[in-house]
């Protein structure tokens, strides 16, 4: 007779197990959309599992063995010395967001690239005299490896950039999360949700001072009031990380050279809005209809 496995799960909390459903949702919808089938999903979760559980997880003084990682994984030791065996895959970053990045806080900051408004400049393609501004002199200052050409055709095809009537080359203020460009959207998915969700397991299970992770969140809203509300919350987010972009640059360059250690820091701002549904999860019409 087949089991059902749901009957395993009651020393799980049920409060756990809602929020992985909820969380794993969207990114179920995802995968279903980019056609990653099941069985590839269960081969990268195993590899994860053990992975996670091989560093973060050992015992003082003794060895990880596959006994032990089938013991907290509940992984057939089978599959666990199979998969210790497979090196990590280094995570590839799209070059015009290696370079790109950075050539964005410089040219936001930066106040040879800034206009009388304190707004990124358009810039001339070339210097039209030694020395002045331009898009090239911008990658050049980031990267001597990056043709300025070759990143200025690709930022034009994921649309980070415009061309005007000068042919000077303008920074689209959203910039940097392209509209176009799946390699770099991935890359960008990948990123802001591991550090979004490392914020929330370590408030959870850290013993150190927790991460600030806030959010406001309101049901019921009229869709005119939503767009009201989205387009404030543009307007302040964009403020918010243009200000801490400048104090990061600042602080990184005048701290070049010097000893001591070293971190990445990664500040997100988002805005999500999705048809109010009341307790049952049935979509409500009304604010007064409870259904």
């Amino acid at each position: 007779m087949h089991q059902d496995k749901s009957q395993n799960l009651g020393h799980l909390s049920p409060f756990l197990m809602a929020a992985l459903r909820r969380l794993f949702k969207p990114l179920v919808r995802l995968l279903l959309r980019q056609q990653v089938a099941f069985p590839v999903l269960v081969e990268l979760l195993k590899s994860l599992y053990v992975q996670v559980a091989e560093t973060e997880f050992t015992l003082e003084s003794k060895r990880q063995s596959d006994s032990r990682l089938h013991v907290l994984t509940g992984i057939h030791r089978r599959d666990i010395k199979r998969l210790r065996g497979i090196p990590e895959a280094a995570i590839k970053v799209p070059v015009n967001i290696a370079v790109g990045g950075q050539a964005v806080s410089r040219w936001c900051t930066d106040p040879e690239y800034l206009d009388a408004e304190g707004n990124p400049a358009p810039l001339p393609r070339l210097a039209r005299k030694a020395g002045s501004p331009s898009f090239e002199a911008l990658v050049s200052s980031i990267s001597k490896d990056t043709r300025p050409r070759t990143l200025l055709d690709e930022w034009l095809r994921i649309e980070v950039v415009t061309l005007n009537e000068d042919h000077e080359v303008c920074l689209r203020r959203e910039a940097f999360i392209p509209d176009k460009g799946l390699e770099e959207k991935l890359y960008y998915l990948g990123r802001n949700l591991h550090d979004h969700i490392a914020t929330c397991e370590h408030n959870l299970g850290s013993d150190q001072a927790p991460f600030f992770e806030r959010s406001v969140h309101y049901p019921e809203l009229l869709a005119e009031d939503v767009e009201i509300l989205r387009q404030k919350a543009a307007e302040m987010g964009m403020q918010t990380l243009t200000t801490l972009n400048e104090m990061a640059l600042k602080l990184r360059e005048n701290s070049a050279g010097q000893p001591g250690e070293r971190e990445r820091i990664n500040v997100g701002i988002y805005f999500y809005k999705e048809p109010a549904e009341n307790e049952t999860g049935q979509q409500s019409s009304t604010p007064n209809e409870k259904g």
